[in-house]
């Protein structure tokens, strides 16, 4: 017995499906148009192609494996999984996109800091210091559900989950190493990447 998206008719083939691409072809615009493209600003420690890398591990091994383990399915209102799922990807990408668009030239795929870059903290910036992944792990949730398999939403959470831990250790030290003191006040009054918690 295989997912929804793949047994619940053309409609829900054609939810999942358009959603699936756009996520896709907003974040390749967005990794193709906000790089630093100057080297000497450059702090990332191969830590993007690492993202891409465990990425597509991750979306493949989530593909695989809703198929090779159906035993794994979701068989809880299925529906309703299917949709919240849907729901989760699309809220997850329009909080990473606003997250990006409060950091304005500031905010690239690779770490670098800029000239004049200062700490944010406008919208979310105020309670978490990593919204933009935050919206990219909502997505990644929904995408699991979506599938309707839970070691599917496992690799998925797994394998991003240690990309975007070494992004963050390697984020925040450049931007320590850049913006001083005024960071580390920020570090000590934020979480990563939920509010009051983590």
């Amino acid at each position: 017995m295989h997912p929804l998206p793949f047994s619940g008719g053309p409609a829900y083939a054609s939810i999942f499906w358009a959603t699936y691409l756009l996520w896709i072809v907003l974040e390749t615009i967005g990794s193709r148009t906000k790089r630093s493209g100057d080297p000497t600003k450059a702090r990332d420690r191969s830590s993007f192609r690492l993202i891409m890398a465990l990425l597509w591990l991750a979306v493949g091994s989530a593909f695989a494996l809703s198929f090779i383990l159906p035993q794994a399915t979701i068989l809880w209102h299925r529906a309703v999984v299917f949709f919240v799922g849907i729901a989760l990807m699309l809220a997850g990408l329009a909080f990473r996109f606003y997250a990006m668009s409060l950091l304005g030239r500031f905010f690239t795929y690779d770490v670098a800091v800029h000239a004049g870059q200062t700490v944010i903290e406008a919208g979310p910036y105020r309670y978490i210091r990593h919204p933009s992944y935050t919206g990219a792990l909502l997505t990644l949730v929904g995408l699991g559900l979506a599938l309707g398999n839970w070691a599917a939403l496992l690799a998925l959470l797994v394998c991003m989950g240690a990309a975007y831990a070494y992004r963050i250790s390697v984020e925040e030290a450049a931007l320590l190493a850049a913006l001083g003191d005024p960071y580390k006040q920020y570090i000590r009054r934020t979480r990563r990447l939920v509010p009051f918690l983590f």
